[in-house]
């Protein structure tokens, strides 16, 4: 199969000849390389772009969306400004789980207007924030500002000239900064140790295996407050819908990024100070399981075009943009013909903050595309800031939530997961539900589709004949991924075209007995014509693995592993997609064509074949699966080798059953089969291998 280079390059799989198996290499972090190849069509890019977009919102937890539940919002306390007024806000993303912030508005309003949401990066109560004045000036000596008031809180200076030009602004704090208090800054921000209270089966924490079993997550909560950002702003009479933009520096820059790929309401972005090809954002709150396995953020920023966007750099890790990444991103609005749709502005003078001239950037590209009808440049007026007591959401009236509560976040995070299984119970009932979204989640989980499984070749086969058949050993190469795979196929001398992939956790070496001889009930498919396949899956021959690696970062966070890098798990199921991809291939003469693949799994490699039978559709005809009652969410360990980032979201094992029962299927090791009522079941008292075996005969 000849996939496209955007595919090849986007997996970093270019050019590889390596005789060594390069899930061997060393891991991906946050500080690697990001490349965004510019797709040669658009015909190209939009299957990668569903993709890409498809695992991010699977990647922070709305796959499917959290039911949205009423916002109960409340404004209070309006300041007038003259031109412009400033009101406190709060409203309910998920019950009691509170977002606050400032609201401005232009002070007279004709018609429908522009709306802009402002999430902030990490600066301590960013909202509050006031510059003490030798900083300000040190800034207007630099040309980063330039007002000895305005300059006080570049946050603040944003939202009055923004409001000043007619836009409705919603200003929102960061998680566990200002007056968003309900997550501390030593779990949203700092978080380094896993926490014995928070990782159990029920009632866990976030950063916990579970949580990320059921991809729960900080960066999943922030992009959640966003989007409900946007049902906020949509229910003010003078916001035009039409005209919705965001835009945030650093962490804010992440959350524009996030909010701009997911939303399709929103119809202008400018992520400030992220869009790199390197350093990908360091913090807890910028990482999440799934989210850049094979992407990153130029390609995040990708998912927008062609909708205008503007971005910029400073002298941090995007200071190479304009040489690395922006190039690729305009050949990508060139080709839907929209170039001038996105924008670069140069500030490599500058630091990592949302100054004053790259906010002038930001007002250019809005008033152009927003038709606000000012001349340019742009430039702010002197205002006077207000103080933190001013702007706080929190009063009397408007008693503050509880501060830092662990059982608050256990109660989120427990109502996430039930309102996640509601809708996938309802779901996994329909054909519908099952293939638009089930089996799309479970394709992200693994993170490769099996249309693009890869080219692969054979080199090294061996083969002998034995007393009732031809063996074939060696290893399966997919020249794509540079992945090997270490099979074992015993082919019968007058073939049907149907080969079963066996799969266990003996690996290859399971079709044989202590003596040598092989298992009966497989000597029993080799009789009947049907070929054998056993396979060292990827690290399967270390029986010494008992944890996977991480990353070299001293924080037990996950997302900082398993954001960038593909589970063993998933590794392992990419295994038996290229095993399955090369048996269905047409080959020379020289090998006997395989018309049908079917797919046995026993002990934990139960779980692997019933992903693949799954991620695979209609490639494996038939599966016979033992579980062996195998759960995602019983594990503890986000090192063991059987976890699988969001395995256990998704009706964990049993939701992989209902998706790959849509062709025949058996089952053993499961007392409940409620999801995969077709499936026939393993009977009582009768050894699961020689029961599967006898069901792949019929």
């Amino acid at each position: 199969m000849r996939l496209p280079t955007l595919v090849l390059a986007a997996f970093g799989l270019l050019n590889f000849a390596s005789a060594e198996d390069a899930r061997l290499g060393p891991l991906k972090d946050l500080n690697g390389t990001f490349p965004f190849p510019a797709p040669k069509s658009v015909q190209e890019w939009e299957p990668r772009r569903d993709f890409v977009q498809r695992q991010l919102r699977v990647s922070q937890g709305l796959w499917p969306m959290p039911t949205k539940t009423p916002l109960n919002a409340v404004i209070h306390g309006q300041i007038d400004q003259g031109d412009y007024t400033i009101e406190k806000a709060y409203f309910e993303s998920a019950p009691g789980f509170f977002v606050t912030g400032n609201l401005y508005r232009p002070k007279h309003v004709s018609g429908k207007v522009p709306a802009v949401i402002f999430p902030h990066g990490h600066w301590t109560d960013a909202r509050f924030l006031i510059q003490p004045d030798k900083y300000v000036r040190e800034e207007i000596a630099t040309g980063q500002e330039r007002f000895e008031q305005g300059g006080k809180s570049r946050f603040q200076s944003m939202c009055v000239q923004l409001a000043r030009m007619g836009c409705v602004v919603w200003q929102l704090d960061a998680l566990s900064d200002s007056d968003s208090k309900q997550l501390g800054p030593e779990i949203v921000h700092k978080f380094a140790k896993q926490r014995p209270e928070m990782n159990r089966t029920e009632g866990w924490g976030l950063y916990s295996p579970q949580a990320e079993a059921n991809l729960q997550s900080v960066m999943g909560l922030q992009t959640l407050n966003s989007i409900r950002s946007v049902d906020f702003l949509l229910t003010l009479p003078e916001v035009d819908p039409t005209r919705l933009a965001v835009t945030g520096s650093s962490g804010g820059g992440t959350q524009t990024m996030l909010l701009a790929a997911t939303d399709p309401r929103v119809a202008l972005s400018y992520p400030v100070v992220m869009v790199s090809t390197s350093m990908q954002g360091g913090c807890t709150c910028e990482n999440a399981t799934l989210l850049r396995v094979n992407s990153g953020n130029v390609e995040i920023a990708a998912l927008f075009a062609p909708k205008p966007q503007g971005m910029n750099t400073a002298n941090d890790w995007t200071k190479e943009m304009a040489t690395k990444g922006f190039p690729d991103l305009q050949a990508l609005y060139k080709l839907y013909g929209k170039k001038d749709n996105v924008t670069l502005q140069r500030g490599e003078h500058f630091p990592h903050n949302y100054n004053a001239v790259t906010r002038s950037g930001f007002y250019a590209v809005l008033n152009k595309h927003f038709k606000l009808g000012f001349e340019t440049p742009i430039i702010e007026r002197d205002y006077q800031p207000l103080p933190k007591e001013k702007l706080t959401v929190w009063d009397e009236s408007h008693p503050a939530p509880k501060a830092g509560d662990p059982e608050f976040e256990r109660n989120l995070l427990r109502w996430l997961k039930s309102d996640a299984q509601q809708q996938l119970l309802a779901a996994a009932k329909t054909t519908e539900g099952r293939e638009q979204i089930l089996r799309p989640a479970i394709e992200a989980l693994i993170g490769r589709p099996y249309s693009h499984a890869g080219k692969i070749t054979f080199p090294d086969a061996s083969t002998q004949w034995r007393d009732s058949h031809f063996r074939t050993q060696g290893k399966l190469v997919n020249a794509t991924y540079g992945e090997e795979v270490t099979i074992d196929w015993l082919q019968p001398i007058n073939p049907t075209g149907e080969v079963v992939v066996w799969l266990d956790d003996a690996g290859k070496g399971s079709a044989r007995l202590a003596d040598g001889s092989i298992r009966p009930e497989l000597q029993a498919l080799i009789d009947r014509g049907i070929g054998v396949l056993t396979a060292d899956l990827f690290l399967q021959d270390d029986k010494s693995l008992k944890q996977t690696r991480v990353v070299a970062n001293p924080r037990e966070v996950p997302a900082y592993t398993f954001g960038y890098n593909h589970a063993l798990f998933a590794q392992r199921v990419h295994d038996v997609m290229t095993i399955t991809s090369y048996l269905l291939t047409p080959r020379d003469a020289s090998q006997p064509a395989v018309k049908k693949v079917s797919l046995a799994g026993f002990g934990q490699m139960g779980a692997v074949a019933a992903a693949a039978r799954a991620a695979t559709g209609n490639a494996i005809a038939k599966a016979a699966i033992d579980t062996q009652g195998f759960r995602f969410g019983q594990l503890l360990d986000y090192r063991h080798p059987m976890f699988l980032p969001g395995g256990a979201k998704y009706l964990d094992v049993p939701g992989l059953l209902c998706v790959a029962s849509a062709s025949p299927l058996w089952v053993a090791g499961e007392t409940d089969a409620t999801l995969f009522p077709s499936a026939r079941r393993a009977e009582a008292g009768i050894d699961s291998k020689t029961a599967a075996a006898t069901w792949l005969l019929r």
